[in-house]
């Protein structure tokens, strides 16, 4: 396969996503991410783990600096990424699952959330 026609039909789909399917992925990927911590911590496999956690705390930053701050609810989603990351960096330190599932859960459920926002701004259409 060639992968320079992969990367560019990656890179086409991502340009045309709109706003809220590029949220869902990014979300769909912190957990990803999250998920993986969580095996990768099970199985102590810290490099992974610690790469994993690292990815994520990536992503939530990249989600807190593309917020458009003229929304209320933005100030409370930067609450949350700030509650995120303090959380992710307890459980790189501490290697500690307890810490991370509830972080896990709580990004599923905002995930969720988006996405069922997602369907119901596209049934308004």
């Amino acid at each position: 396969m060639d992968m320079r026609g992969f990367q560019q039909y990656k890179a086409q789909s991502i340009n045309t996503m709109t706003q809220g399917e590029l949220l869902l992925l990014l979300y769909d990927e912190l957990y990803k991410r999250l998920a993986l911590a969580e095996i990768m911590l099970d199985k102590k496999e810290y490099p992974v783990f610690e790469d994993a956690v690292q990815r994520s705390i990536a992503i939530i930053d990249y989600l807190d600096a593309t917020l458009d701050h003229q929304y209320p609810i933005s100030k409370n989603l930067t609450q949350l990424y700030e509650y995120f990351t303090y959380e992710l960096g307890r459980v790189k330190i501490g290697r500690r699952k307890e810490v991370l599932t509830p972080v896990k859960g709580m990004v599923s459920e905002l995930r969720d959330a988006f996405r069922q926002a997602q369907k119901s701004g596209d049934s308004g259409k």
